[in-house]
């Protein structure tokens, strides 16, 4: 018998049992679910930040928070300023909810879990002619996302 056989062998079996190991560590999800969310995501995003526009405003009065996309345990994941000066939403409020939608499909489809914490509303404020966010949120204007 030739001792180089079994030795053979056993590297064959630890080259398979490693390539198995391996594929069985190996996801069809996204490595990064929230950029590859994103992909699906986007042009709602972008048609959302188009109908927001610039969110002029004359007073407080005037500006609005709305919530975008979805967690995975559900709520919005972030806040965006919008002004009804120029507009009463609606449109705004559809196509945020179409996101939504979207994000949720992404997120089951990802396999995405959330940490289900909450995203509270930040209120808005008018400054310097446009609708922000109040101070200490997540971003000015609402675009900086929030954990997931």
């Amino acid at each position: 018998m030739n001792p180089l056989i079994p030795s053979r062998a056993l590297a064959h079996l630890a080259g398979l049992a490693l390539l198995l190991a391996s594929s069985a560590c190996r996801s069809d999800a996204p490595q990064n679910p929230s950029t590859a969310a994103e992909r699906g995501s986007a042009p709602l995003l972008a048609r959302i930040e188009a109908e927001r526009g610039d969110a002029a405003c004359d007073s407080d009065a005037q500006c609005h928070t709305i919530g975008v996309g979805a967690k995975a345990c559900g709520g919005p994941e972030r806040y965006l300023a919008w002004s009804s000066k120029n507009g009463d939403g609606t449109r705004l409020r559809a196509l945020v909810a179409e996101h939504a939608a979207a994000r949720r499909a992404e997120d089951a489809k990802a396999g995405m879990m959330s940490t289900c914490s909450v995203v509270p509303d930040p209120g808005a404020t008018c400054a310097a002619g446009h609708c922000q966010l109040r101070a200490g949120t997540n971003g000015p204007g609402g675009t900086a996302p929030v954990a997931r």
